[in-house]
């Protein structure tokens, strides 16, 4: 069996008609893996309850669906954006063999909104999509359980969670139990041991006399009225486990509420408070320091170059007047020099040398030192002195300031972060109201749980009950009737009971050995590591997995990884579907979503290029991330590639061909 082609009409959020290609097989090279990608919430989950609508109508498990009736599910999927004049339809076109020869069918499912009496139109089309099959019409539930019974179809059709549940439980849920019972054939044996059980009543009831019959018929009205209870008891077991899956989601709704409204962060508000004064405080501080500084010095910094100048124009000067007094003491001394050569008795003409020489020489020393400019700033050497230490305390001015600035600009930045975090939290009075939103959501949980764990246990002693009340029946009859016709039938009966019942032992054990040695060479193929387990052992009446080394000694589960628990989980899947012997196509939605890289890699690699002859893989751009796809692709393992673009705005999906997240 292939699915080909999936068509979406205004069904949740696909407004419009769009078509999707499944089929695998191309003139080059057969690819298995059909991969669509989409965020979240952008319409992933909604193909796979397509694919399971188009296939069994009302008695399709689809994941929204819940307590709803089949109209109410029918009214959900109507996409909101629809015209409501057109239908919205669905519809799967698929291939299988019949008669050694291919042959299409085309299921074809439409209503509208408030569907007259409840339910869709079911059309059946032939190979060439224009002529109706109405035959097929009529007996599709029966047909389409020749080709995927309901029953096994969750070994086909899974998702993540399934996964998930099924690594974490000791035992296989419900569902998958009741798969594997279809896979074996158990369910058979089952039916025909219920058949010949009420046979054998039957032909009690005609062998017992009026007063025996009365006594009878009174124990099988009570009975009947335990299984109805039984069946009404379990019905109200499924709508509080239902019900707790709700509330489960409405409390982790009000918990992400609580805190991204500011539920946690009002817990700490006092804090922020008290931490934003600390820094306010701070900050006047050095808007004080900068202030003291700004009355101070720190203004001069603003004129750096003229305070240059001024230096430079003192020390000018100061060196111009220390050459005026030095060239007035010469002068003095020249003139004494002079005196003393004249009363030396030299000559004049060498005196007069020497005076020419010393005048030359004094003027020389004052016109290497003289201004053009007359001097003006007139400063002393102390006021120059004061000038340095103007200098040197104004760098240190300047280098605070810097700092202050940096440490006023770092606590201004913390306050708006501070008054962020203060201003997104909740205020005391909403605070207490989404936290009592909370503690609401957890005390229904918790009441949800108890009304299901005590339904629960009216079952078990109802089912106690029932057992008890068979039990009687049994004796009643056989102490109490003596036709030897009826009682060879009822004698025969038994013994037939007590051979089907070795049968079913011998056919379990058999089925169960093929199925262990698949789901351990599964498992040891996805783990890459053949030293873990020898021999994996499934027990016959909870079909739970046993683990034992080479030694033959158990390998308890809580040594298993996470990452190995799933592909255990996901290798009995694998074995389940090759023991079935059903030659069908496997869809998976979020099949990486709580896997390590190193088992992602396996997966990848070893489980959804061999996994069937079709796979269609429902991911995020998380799971099959760039290099997952890139492996793939690279080992050709990829037919079709559509995107799965989610418009927040506008709350529609729309499939792009040829398209992924890379």
């Amino acid at each position: 069996m292939i699915f080909l082609e999936l068509v979406l009409q205004n069904f949740g959020p696909y407004a419009g008609r769009q078509v999707i290609n499944l089929d695998p097989r191309s003139e080059e090279n057969p690819r298995p893996i059909i991969l669509l990608g989409g965020m979240n919430g952008g319409g992933k989950t909604t193909l796979m309850d397509a694919i399971r609508l188009a296939l069994y109508g009302q008695r399709a498990q689809c994941s929204t669906r819940g307590n709803l009736s089949y109209v109410d599910f029918l009214n959900q999927c109507v996409n909101s954006k629809a015209n409501p004049t057109e239908k919205t339809r669905v519809e799967l076109l698929f291939e299988h063999i019949e008669d050694d020869k291919p042959i299409k069918y085309r299921i074809v499912r439409t209503w509208e909104k408030n569907p007259k009496d409840g339910k869709d139109a079911l059309g059946i089309l032939g190979d060439d999509d224009t002529w109706p099959v109405d035959s097929l019409v009529n007996i599709w539930d029966d047909y389409i359980e020749n080709l995927l019974p309901l029953g096994i179809s969750n070994l086909f059709l899974f998702d993540g969670e399934q996964v998930k549940e099924l690594a974490e439980q000791e035992t296989p849920p419900q569902i998958v139990i009741e798969a594997i019972r279809g896979l074996l054939g158990l369910e058979l044996a089952d039916k025909l041991a219920v058949d010949l059980e009420i046979l054998v009543n039957r032909k009690r009831k005609e062998n017992a006399d009026t007063k025996d019959l009365a006594n009878i018929e009174q124990i099988e009205e009570r009975l009947i009225q335990q299984q109805e209870d039984y069946q009404v008891i379990e019905e109200k077991l499924v709508t509080f486990q239902n019900q707790i899956e709700q509330l489960e989601i409405r409390r982790r709704e009000s918990l992400d509420k609580f805190v991204s409204e500011g539920g946690k962060i009002a817990a700490e508000r006092n804090q922020l408070e008290e931490r934003q004064k600390e820094k306010n405080t701070a900050l006047e501080n050095i808007r004080q320091s900068l202030s003291e500084l700004a009355t101070d010095i720190l203004p001069l910094a603003l004129i750096p170059n003229l305070l240059s100048q001024v230096q430079a124009q003192g020390v000018k000067e100061f060196r111009y007047q220390q050459v005026q007094l030095a060239r007035d003491v010469l002068l003095e001394r020249d003139k004494r020099l002079l005196q003393w050569l004249n009363e030396l008795a030299i000559a004049s003409e060498n005196v007069d040398k020497i005076q020419s020489f010393l005048a030359e020489d004094a003027d020389n020393l004052y016109t290497g030192y003289s201004q053009s400019k007359a001097p003006w700033l007139l400063a002393d050497e102390e006021s120059l002195s004061q000038l340095d230490n103007v200098k040197y305390h104004l760098e240190n001015a300047q280098i605070s300031a810097r700092k202050q600035l940096s440490n006023l600009a770092s606590l201004e930045e913390e306050l708006i972060v501070l008054a962020r975090q203060v201003q997104t939290s909740a205020e005391p009075e909403a605070y207490q109201k989404l936290r009592d939103a909370v503690e609401e959501a957890q005390n229904q949980v918790a009441q949800a749980k108890a009304n299901y764990e005590t339904t629960r246990r009216n079952l078990t002693e109802l089912a106690d009950a029932i057992e008890k009340t068979k039990k009687e029946l049994k004796e009643y009859t056989e102490k109490n009737i003596d036709s030897k016709n009826r009682e060879h039938i009822i004698s025969a009966a038994a013994k037939v009971q007590e051979t089907l019942k070795i049968f079913r032992e011998k056919l379990t054990l058999r089925k169960l050995n093929k199925l262990e040695e698949e789901v351990k060479n599964c498992f040891l193929y996805l783990l890459h590591k053949s030293d873990l387990v020898f021999r994996i052992g499934i027990d016959t009446k909870t079909f739970s997995l046993s683990l034992y080394d080479f030694d033959g000694k158990p390998v308890p589960k809580h040594r298993l990884s996470a990452g190995e628990k799933q592909l255990l989980a996901i290798a009995f899947l694998w074995g389940l579907a090759k023991v079935s012997g059903h030659r069908l196509p496997v869809a998976i939605d979020t099949p990486l979503g709580r896997l390590d890289s190193s088992h992602r890699s396996n997966l990848v690699e070893r489980y959804f290029p061999s996994a069937s002859h079709q796979v269609i893989l429902l991911s995020t751009d998380t799971e099959i991330g760039k290099k997952e796809v890139e492996t793939l692709r690279e080992n050709e393992a990829i037919a079709r590639e559509y995107l799965l673009k989610y418009d927040s705005a506008t709350r529609q999906t729309t499939v792009l061909e040829n398209q992924y997240f890379w």
